[in-house]
């Protein structure tokens, strides 16, 4: 199964969990992808509702270009746009030079400790 996790995470918890990271994948050995953002807030602007079904969706109806899941969620085409385009830069969706979408991951963790999100 294809993963990634997303965490709250303050800049100096960020860059340590980063060299963590860069040391496991420098040994040889698999990682899973990860994407961290410095407050609940920015989490939320990033990763809003309407982009979880959206990914959800694509997730089951993979191929689909903007206009196309712009029609089957029953959404505006230029919202769409802009949620696909926020999510492929992301890394949350792939975009295929034919214009066709789909989901790299079929998981998404989210991490955020009301402590550490404060």
């Amino acid at each position: 199964m294809n993963r990634i996790e997303i965490s709250v995470l303050k800049p100096d918890a960020a860059l340590r969990a980063f060299a963590g990271t860069w040391q496991v994948a420098d040994a040889g050995h698999a990682v899973t992808p990860r994407l961290a953002f410095g407050s609940l807030r920015e989490l939320f602007s990033a990763i809003t509702e309407k982009r979880l079904d959206l990914l959800r969706h694509l997730a089951v109806h993979e191929g689909l270009n903007v206009k196309q899941l712009a029609k089957s969620l029953r959404r505006d085409y230029k919202n769409v746009h802009t949620d696909v385009t926020s999510l492929v830069e992301l890394g949350l969706v792939d975009r295929d030079t034919d214009g066709t979408l789909s989901t790299p991951y079929d998981e998404i963790i989210i991490h955020a400790g009301i402590r550490d999100a404060a």
